[in-house]
């Protein structure tokens, strides 16, 4: 089982990215899926998820507004579509699949975390 991210590079302030969260060996579709960020001698930060069974989203205070979570089946893909980019963005960007998802303190935790892809970095900066 592997999830693979990608997407990530280097983008200047006010730009847009989307990444990918694609399963090899598990079925994204039956799980939630969660994207995390760390920066540099910060905690990670649960930006978003998308539910396993009706699509629900939730978003991090940190970037509602700026950024949308969705999903291709046939793809076996989960994107996360960054806009208005700001440095304070810039991180490791991760996929986690689990059980379910929740908030606290404004960031978007996973529950019962089974899987990690390996992250990509995103660096906003002109």
């Amino acid at each position: 089982v592997q999830l693979v991210e990608s997407g990530g590079g280097l983008v200047q302030p006010d730009g847009s990215l989307k990444l990918s969260c694609t399963g090899s060996g598990v079925t994204l579709a039956n799980w939630h899926i969660n994207w995390f960020r760390q920066a540099p001698g910060k905690e990670r930060e649960g930006v978003s998820c998308i539910e396993g069974d009706f699509g629900a989203t939730l978003y991090a205070d940190s970037v509602k507004g700026r950024v949308s979570i969705s999903r291709d089946h046939r793809k076996n893909t989960v994107y996360l579509q960054m806009n208005s980019l700001r440095p304070e963005d810039t991180a490791v960007y991760s996929c986690a699949a689990g059980y379910g998802c929740y908030v606290r303190d404004g960031t978007i935790l996973l529950r019962n975390t089974q899987y990690w892809g390996q992250g990509t970095q995103v660096t906003v900066s002109s």
